[in-house]
């Protein structure tokens, strides 16, 4: 009886530490279900974390943080990749 009774408890919980994380992941603490870490954050993090143990990395995270700092002081919005061709091929003609 007292091993029914552990188990119960031990699923209820489960239960309420799901519906905290959901919860947490609702006020947009934390990643849990129902979104997901973009990937590029994700990447940079890790990159950031590698750029210690390999010094070597930090010229790619700099680049990276350089070539974001630019794109953003431009104003402009990024070409989707099909008007560049497009506009190529109309100039040959």
């Amino acid at each position: 009886m007292k091993v029914v009774l552990v188990l119960a408890l031990a699923c209820g919980a489960l239960y309420l530490l799901h519906r905290l994380a959901l919860w947490a992941e609702d006020r947009g603490w934390i990643y849990y279900q129902r979104r997901k870490p973009s990937r590029t954050a994700l990447g940079s993090a890790f990159l950031e974390v590698q750029a210690i143990v390999e010094p070597g990395k930090r010229l790619l995270l700099e680049a990276r943080q350089e070539q974001g700092c630019e794109e953003d002081e431009s104003g402009e919005p990024p070409e989707p990749t099909g008007v560049r061709a497009e506009i190529s091929a109309g100039e040959d003609a």
